[in-house]
């Protein structure tokens, strides 16, 4: 390309990189959750303080202009309108009282002056500041006790009003029965359904943390279901070739005494006994469904031999057939291990390269297997993803089940995240029984090498 194309080629794509970067800014950047904040969280406070300062000064305004009271009894009533406002956020019963009782000296104070200013009357038996004081005093009682009480408040107010109004009656005045019912009756809906959703809200958070509960827990339980599924093809294979031994055996010696007879008989009986009490087990054990355990991510069926850490390079290759870029390592010198603890080796590097798969695309992993004197150590770690991973349910369950089957075998397993973005599970699993540890110091076992197992948080990577 000649330098004249070069350049407008680069004036070309310049306002359309631009426009994109403007595109990302303006139309699809995604804003950070806003930070809590003391002040929010005090707002509903400081807007009642202010309606009640404005309560106050308005109705000492009202009672002493325009309902001429004098300055004492004006003070008193203005001061005790917006008051029930602010006892009302933490004592909403009592506020009411104050405000009904307010209203009353009130009503009674200016019903012998409603005839002076025909021209210009004033509002009775509700002054202006005293309806504002009573809607929020009610809206903040619904809010707080239960519907029955706030329903009762609002037929007293409902009742003292006619009585006032309707029943003794005043002179010639601008009344506020009608309008302080209707706006009364709403509040009191409004509070009642705000309540109400605030109460569900509350009940579908308690309901959604007991399911959660109760998931992890039927998660657990199912996961120590199959896992004794599968043991039970290892135990039931060693019961069989004991009980195959002790029926060879005393043709195996000529002239065997009859002690030697019956104790083979013995130790075969208790053999098949104890295949039998197996089958018993995994009947109940078994699954509703048979055709779930159907087959797994390395193919194999529920009738098919359980997985050793020899099929460790087909379950790689099998990834990577699903599109994830593993390598794997084994270091030490590779010995036969206890059915139990390979076939737990090979579960927890076959559930991490799932989670691998689920929760990290565009990840890499790799996956390391350590032969040490008293145990096997297992890890798997992989990169930072390069893209989000899709929305998983059920996610962290894997991670019970990995537990599950290091913790039976008296083992540890740790799973968490790198320094680099990337996570890593690292399993300890031991070849004694459980409650030798991992690692006991033998005399002769020298001071350093591969029989100290790594700190997990260790790359080796």
């Amino acid at each position: 390309m000649t330098e004249t194309g070069t350049r407008r080629a680069d004036w070309t794509g310049r306002p359309l990189r631009w426009l994109r970067i403007l595109r990302d800014d303006l139309c699809t950047a995604r804003p950070d959750p806003l930070p809590p904040s003391v002040w929010l969280r005090w707002l509903p406070h400081g807007v009642l303080c202010l309606a009640a300062f404005g309560i106050t000064v308005g109705g000492i305004a009202q009672l002493r202009n325009n309902g001429h009271l004098g300055l004492g009894l004006a003070l008193v009533l203005g001061l005790a309108q917006g008051a029930a406002v602010l006892l009302a956020m933490w004592r909403p019963v009592p506020a009411w009282w104050v405000s009904v009782g307010a209203m009353l000296v009130g009503a009674v104070a200016l019903r012998g002056r409603l005839g002076e200013t025909p021209e210009n009357p004033f509002t009775w038996p509700w002054p202006v500041a005293g309806i504002f004081a009573q809607l929020l005093v009610l809206l903040l009682l619904a809010l707080r006790v239960r519907v029955r009480a706030a329903v009762e408040a609002l037929a007293v107010t409902v009742l003292v009003t006619w009585l006032l109004d309707g029943v003794w009656g005043a002179p010639p005045h601008q009344s506020t029965s009608v309008i302080t019912v209707v706006l009364a009756t709403i509040v009191v809906a409004l509070g009642t359904a705000l309540r109400g959703r605030r109460e569900a809200r509350a009940e579908l958070g308690r309901q959604a943390s007991l399911t959660e509960e109760e998931r992890a827990r039927r998660t657990v339980l199912e996961e120590r279901s199959r896992i004794a599924r599968e043991l039970h093809d290892v135990v039931a294979h060693h019961m069989s070739v004991i009980s195959i031994q002790a029926q060879v055996a005393p043709h195996l010696v000529e002239n065997p005494p009859d002690e030697l007879r019956e104790n083979l008989e013995g130790i075969r009986h208790n053999a098949l006994e104890a295949l039998t009490e197996l089958r018993r087990v995994l009947g109940v054990l078994r699954s509703e469904s048979p055709d779930e355990d159907a087959s797994d991510a390395s193919g194999t069926g529920p009738h098919s031999p359980q997985p050793t850490l020899d099929r460790l390079d087909a379950l790689v290759e099998n990834t990577r057939a699903a599109g994830l870029t593993v390598t794997a390592r084994i270091n030490g010198e590779r010995r036969p291990m206890q059915s139990g603890v390979e076939l737990s080796a090979y579960r927890i590097v076959q559930e991490a390269l799932s989670n691998v798969l689920r929760h990290a695309p565009g990840a890499s992993a790799h996956v390391e297997i350590e032969y040490i004197p008293y145990g096997l150590l297992v890890s798997v770690a992989n990169s930072r993803p390069t893209r989000p991973a899709p929305p998983s349910p059920g996610a962290g369950h894997g991670l019970l089940g990995m537990r599950e089957r290091a913790a039976m075998l008296g083992g540890s397993l740790t799973a968490a995240p790198r320094a680099d973005g990337g996570y890593r599970v690292f399993a300890e699993l031991p070849a004694a029984a459980p409650g030798t540890g991992l690692v006991p110091r033998h005399p002769a076992a020298p001071a350093s090498g591969t029989d100290r197992a790594p700190d997990p948080k260790d790359d080796h990577v």
